[in-house]
This record gives structure tokens, C-alpha cells and sequence, in this order.
């Protein structure tokens, strides 16, 4: 469709900036912005969501204090591998 649109001398000199640098014609990079404007305004694309999963923690584990429950479950691992040793 043709149609006559009034654009602010700003508009125009970023317009052609863009076109310049994508190397596409002016038309196309109006569309584009047009596009991308009318997309914002609904709302564009939903949000990506990340499923999320139950890890299975034990309920009385702080996990603010993970390395320490780390390095203590590693020193008894080792006790163990040591008393297995005798």
C-alpha cells in the first residue's frame, strides 16, 4: 500500500543510518520499525519461562552453608574409606 507519512527530520536521519549500515533499502527498514514498535505495544513475544524442578532436599539442610555441609560429607567420606582400610 502507498501512503503519504510526515517523519521528524530525527526519525528520518536514523532511518537512513540504519539502512545505510544493514545495507537494506529505507522502505524496509521502516517496516521494520514499524514492526518492532507495533510488537511492544501488545506486548510482543511472552517471556521465556524455565520450567522449574523439585531437587529433592531434605528439609532441615541450610543451604547457606553449602561448602561447609559439602566439606563435612567429604571428610566423612574419607573416615570411611580410612576405617574400611583396618
Amino acid at each position: 500500500m502507498r501512503t503519504t507519512v510526515m517523519l521528524d527530520p530525527d526519525v528520518v536521519a536514523q532511518l537512513k543510518q540504519m539502512a545505510r549500515s544493514r545495507g537494506l533499502s529505507f522502505k524496509a527498514v521502516l517496516n521494520s520499525a514499524v514492526r518492532a514498535g507495533l510488537a511492544a505495544e501488545r506486548g510482543g513475544a511472552r517471556p521465556y519461562r524455565l520450567p522449574t524442578r523439585a531437587l529433592g532436599l531434605r528439609p532441615n539442610v541450610d543451604l547457606t552453608k553449602a561448602l561447609q555441609l559439602a566439606a563435612a560429607l567429604e571428610d566423612e567420606e574419607i573416615i570411611h574409606k580410612l576405617e574400611l582400610r583396618k
